[in-house]
């Protein structure tokens, strides 16, 4: 009991340095994940330099994840790692390079967890890419949940498989842990694909303590950009202000801080 106190203790002061953003005043506050970032793709300069304050997920092992970390902080945007993680089936290219997979020691998953923080050095939670496998292998999560906690990170579960451990080891290690409520968009998602789900998140907002959705830089990055550019005033209408999640730690932590005693 004492060691958990003293480690929410820690999270909380932690979630007040970070939540440093203001919380705009409104009904409900949701918040907007772009998953992808990393390499020359399309959506990506919309995103990185346009107003919507959505939160930039960075591939930390390509090309262009330190430069697009600078920009994006540079801009007032919210950056996590977006890590790859072993999926159950799909193309091993779509991982990218240095992915966490069940053949690597504790040791070879903590380095790569280690550049990837190096690589995208404003992060302040981590996401999965795919990771159905990983997400279901306790000694990968425990690793990756660990190491959120020793750098005062938050976790954001894309949902990739609905037997995601992250949820379970995150609280039993008192780290901030999100999950994912609906994609926005696919890989070959049109404009008005993301428009219909983009008004299918604000009306079911209210269904969800910490509402979040995940869209895409890639192949239809632009068209992605566009439904989100032109639903802004949904939001508004609606009185939803979009925010990011570590706007989000402090309530959680103290909520978790009251359960424990």
């Amino acid at each position: 009991m004492v060691k958990s106190f003293f480690s929410t203790c820690f999270m909380l002061t932690m979630a007040f340095l970070i939540s440093a953003t203001p919380v705009l005043a409104s009904d409900k506050q949701v918040a907007i994940i772009i998953d992808d970032f990393g390499g020359e793709v399309k959506g990506v300069e919309h995103f990185l330099t346009g107003e919507i304050p959505i939160t930039a997920a960075i591939m930390p092992f390509l090309d262009q994840a330190q430069k697009q970390d600078k920009v994006a902080f540079e801009h007032g945007l919210e950056v996590i790692i977006h890590l790859p993680l072993e999926p159950k089936v799909g193309k091993k290219s779509w991982l990218g390079p240095n992915a966490i997979t069940s053949d690597l020691s504790d040791d070879d998953i903590n380095h790569r967890l280690k550049q990837a923080l190096e690589h995208v050095p404003h992060a302040k939670g981590i996401n999965n890419h795919m990771g159905s496998k990983g997400m279901e292998d306790k000694r990968i999560v425990t690793l990756i949940v660990q190491f959120a906690q020793r750098n005062g990170l938050y976790l954001l579960d894309s949902g990739t498989t609905p037997k995601s451990l992250m949820p379970e080891i995150a609280a039993q290690h008192h780290v901030p842990c999100f999950k994912r409520t609906l994609f926005i968009d696919d890989s070959m998602s049109s404009y008005f694909y993301v428009k219909k789900q983009l008004l299918t998140f604000i009306k079911t907002a209210d269904r969800h303590e910490y509402p979040i959705a995940i869209g895409h830089v890639g192949v239809k990055g632009n068209e992605t950009y566009r439904a989100l550019e032109e639903s802004k005033n949904l939001f508004t209408a609606a009185n939803i202000a979009l925010v990011y999640p570590s706007q989000w730690i402090t309530p959680q932590v103290e909520k978790e801080f009251k359960q424990l005693h």
